[in-house]
């Protein structure tokens, strides 16, 4: 077995969440140009946009759960492989059905990467340090969303620039590739094959060879890593439902608070409110910056605060900054300042979105199920948030035309605050504890009901 050091495999391991924020945020910029060279309306517009949400879907119900079979590695490799395909497939694309057509493939591995990449950085890393790797997916995401913007302002002034803008996601998806190739598998799963002393190694890389910590998780894995590999029996069973419940709430609420529709649609709104394209594209790309660098900080804090509490704080913030930029949004039509107050009330709900909700909900996703029935759980979540990802984003051009830049946003600001009361009501804290000891939390609370 390659031995590598843990911040090459922390690295390559959530590389997949850049590929997945570049090929989700790089439409943003294209669709401008994309729907005057094929002149699409407003329904084929959508499409275009959440045709990756589409494949994501059939990626997290599909592939996702085939990391309990074949392990989280091999899967990695075969998401770059398909991100790979699906980008040059994008950039050749010659109408709107081989353009869909290749967005849903690029969804593909959207989808296997959101499943996979939370559960594979949980399991290889210490439960003191578990919020803190495990964000770095989030990370990465922003990251690919802040080279995306960059991508669209590049190429703007290019005819076929958005070709440019689409096509350049190939190759991050190859230096994906070549770097999974020297990531270790998970070693949960790979007790789980009796690989026991490759499993030990990989346990001792990660934790600098503390053999006392490593001799505890082997303890803990080899006790419950036996268990048949569990189906939605298990999944929909009365052991798993607190996290069931919470994976759930979580997904839907991330998105029904409008966090991707201000993403995807941004400089759509900038143009709306009286920005010039060029304009637009620049205000995102300084939205993209800033917002790495506030996951950055979430990152650093992830291990010291409780998930509850930032979710709860994320939340509120979250809809205070949709209320105003709603407001800036009614009057921006005849005032500057209202359109600035606008952009600044939307980049501090980016903030908060990327500083808590957004990397928040991935890590409990990771964190919550048990061991038998990890892939699975994980991968459900993802397709309810994929799900939720693709209603809001396919309705949001609609239901914009229909209510108005300023009414609806004011929509999901109010459900943020549902979100706050879902979080204190129906989920449960996850911070400091290892994976074992949080399915050993489920046994007990599922047998306290018997």
């Amino acid at each position: 077995m390659r031995k590598v050091s843990a911040g090459f495999i922390y690295f390559f391991g959530a590389l997949g969440g850049l590929l997945f924020g570049y090929d989700t945020g790089v439409i943003s910029g294209a669709i401008l140009f994309i729907q005057k060279q094929m002149h699409l309306g407003t329904w084929e517009q959508g499409w275009i946009v959440s045709a990756v949400l589409l494949g994501a879907i059939l990626g997290s119900l599909f592939i996702g759960p085939s990391s309990d079979k074949y392990g989280r590695r091999k899967l990695l490799l075969l998401s770059s492989v398909i991100f790979f395909i699906g980008a040059l497939g994008s950039g050749f694309s010659q109408g709107f059905w081989s353009l869909l057509c290749f967005r849903i493939v690029l969804g593909l591995a959207v989808g296997a990467s959101s499943s996979m990449v939370p559960t594979y950085l949980a399991e290889l890393s210490p439960a003191d340090k578990r919020g803190m790797v495990s964000s770095m997916f989030q990370l990465m995401v922003m990251t690919g969303i802040l080279v995306a913007y960059i991508t669209n302002w590049s190429f703007e002034n290019m005819y076929t620039g958005w070709r440019w803008m689409l096509g350049f996601a190939a190759l991050p998806a190859a230096i994906m590739f070549f770097g999974a190739l020297y990531l270790p598998e998970s070693p949960r799963y790979l007790v789980k094959i009796g690989r026991e002393d490759d499993a030990r190694a990989v346990l001792m890389n990660m934790n600098r060879n503390d053999k006392d910590v490593v001799d505890k998780d082997m303890t803990q894995i080899e006790q419950q890593v036996h268990m048949k590999n569990g189906g939605l029996k298990e999944l929909f069973g009365p052991m798993v439902r607190p996290a069931l419940i919470a994976a759930i709430g979580l997904a839907v609420f991330q998105q029904v608070m409008g966090c991707n529709t201000v993403l995807y649609y941004a400089p759509t709104i900038f143009t709306d409110v009286g920005f010039g394209v060029n304009a637009a594209l620049l205000a995102h790309i300084g939205i993209g910056t800033f917002n790495v660098l506030v996951t950055a900080f979430a990152l650093s804090i992830m291990d010291k605060v409780d998930r509850k509490k930032m979710l709860i704080y994320g939340g509120l913030g979250m809809g205070i900054s949709l209320f105003v930029m709603s407001a800036g949004m009614k009057f921006s039509g005849g005032s500057k300042a209202a359109a600035v107050i606008c952009v600044v009330a939307m980049t501090i709900y980016i903030a908060f979105f990327s500083g808590t909700w957004g990397p928040v909900m991935w890590v409990m996703f990771g964190e919550m199920f048990p061991l038998n029935i990890r892939g699975l759980g994980n991968s459900f979540g993802s397709v309810v948030n994929w799900t939720a990802n693709l209603i809001v984003s396919l309705t949001f051009p609609t239901l914009l035309d229909f209510f108005g830049t300023g009414s609806l946003f004011i929509g999901y600001g109010v459900l943020c605050f549902f979100g706050i009361w879902f979080v204190h009501a129906k989920v449960f804290e996850t911070r400091g504890k290892s994976l074992e000891d949080i399915e050993q939390t489920l046994r007990d609370h599922a047998g306290s009901k018997n």
